[in-house]
């Protein structure tokens, strides 16, 4: 195998890993400014539940519909321009939905936020993993957690706007210009040029000859691996649909499995969600060490176990205590789980650039837009007890898919 720098990243690397960290903070933040407001905007413009609950899945329906078109703007425009263009689009769009005055504009404005949301995420993800391989090491995990830390800063300043009595335009119109600046001013410092094709890198990329080689690797397509590419691309979009699953069971049933099925107090309750997305985010923050030491395929293997034992611990013999601890195992073992995926998708041999990481992308969005509705079906039927073996459940096809991800880098 073969190293892609041996030497310390320039400054142009230094400056580039910066600018894409920038654009994964704004994208955090404009959506997490929105949220929030959702209960303001149903109660004004009279939805009931089912009417609501329709008109917030527009969000991910845009980007489902959207979200194939990445890896062609990607290609013609380039990963930099379309991050950058999609994120001001995006501000734009929730700024519209905030200020709509009725249930149509709404769901129209959100699906168009989703669209281009979905497309800003591709694009920040596949010019991250152009950085990486200039690092020739991995840093997507640091990009994913300072995602993590705009998403609870955009929940900070729409609670800090609602609490100033600030309405609705102005608060949201000060996010999309403050997140456009900041944009654009990222803009200036990403990595100059288009998306290559990965058999021939201009940038200095070594080629590599297996799936064991180093991050910041291109594999050239070698005869008759066709079918092979794509059961490597099937298995990756299952390991990115079970983290986005496991992410999704923390965000829309933990609460209130907690609250329902054990009895907690609302307030405590609300510790399910928190546990995960904070141990999600140390494993994010830890994330590159370990898989530069260890590999991809390791750290998703333990992950996968860890995420399928401590959550099956937590309904096997379920407490309050022990949930909570059940949904922070789950989070810490998922936490590398989409990078992972979106790296090695990047990288497939016989691809062209983008392609791969916008398939990932696409379906595990739509595995995400599919899984509260089935957690919901199995709950009825049984209990949400059961129903929440799915976790359980996603970490060890972890454990069975891991194989096509990359061994040890030395």
């Amino acid at each position: 195998m073969s190293l892609v720098m041996s030497t310390r990243p320039g400054l142009t690397e230094r400056q580039a890993r910066v600018a894409v960290g920038v654009l994964f903070f704004t994208n955090g933040a404009l959506f997490a400014n929105l949220l929030p407001r959702f209960p303001q905007i149903k109660d004004e413009l009279g939805m009931g539940n089912a009417a609501y609950g329709l008109a917030v899945a527009t969000f991910p329906s845009g980007a489902i519909v959207a979200g194939l078109a990445a890896g062609v703007l990607i290609r013609r425009f380039g990963s930099a321009r379309v991050a950058v263009t999609g994120t001001i689009l995006t501000g734009a769009w929730i700024l519209a939905a905030g200020l709509s005055s009725s249930v149509w504009a709404f769901a129209g404005a959100l699906f168009l936020a989703g669209a281009m949301d979905a497309i800003t995420d591709v694009a920040q993800n596949e010019h991250g993993l152009r950085v990486q391989r200039r690092y020739g090491r991995s840093i997507i995990n640091s990009f994913h957690a300072i995602w993590s830390i705009g998403a609870v800063t955009g929940g900070a300043m729409a609670a800090g706007a609602i609490a100033l009595g600030l309405s609705r335009g102005p608060h949201l119109g000060i996010s999309a210009a403050v997140f456009a600046v900041a944009a654009l001013a990222a803009a200036r410092f990403c990595l100059p040029g288009q998306e290559t094709d990965p058999a021939v890198d201009p940038e200095g990329d070594v080629p590599g000859d297996a799936p064991g080689d180093v991050p910041g690797t291109r594999r050239k397509e070698a005869p008759g691996r066709g079918p092979r590419t794509l059961f490597v691309l099937g298995a990756l979009v299952l390991i990115a649909t079970s983290g986005a699953l496991v992410e999704d069971a923390g965000s829309s049933w933990a609460a209130v499995y907690l609250s329902d099925s054990l009895a907690a107090s609302v307030a405590l309750a609300a510790s399910g969600y928190i546990a995960l997305v904070g141990a999600q985010f140390i494993g994010r923050l830890i994330g590159d060490r370990l898989v530069d030491r260890f590999g991809q395929r390791a750290v998703a293997r333990v992950g996968g176990l860890v995420a399928a034992a401590g959550m099956g611990l937590a309904l096997a013999v379920p407490t309050v205590p022990g949930t909570i601890l059940g949904f922070a195992a789950a989070g810490f073992g998922v936490a590398t789980l989409v990078p992972a995926a979106m790296h090695e998708a990047d990288e497939l041999p016989g691809l062209r650039p983008g392609s791969g990481l916008t398939i990932v992308s696409w379906l595990m969005r739509l595995g995400f837009l599919c899984s509260p509705p089935v957690v919901g079906l199995i709950a009825d039927a049984t209990s949400l007890r059961v129903g929440l073996l799915v976790v359980p459940f996603a970490g060890l096809l972890v454990v069975l898919l891991a194989g096509v991800l990359r061994k040890r880098l030395r």
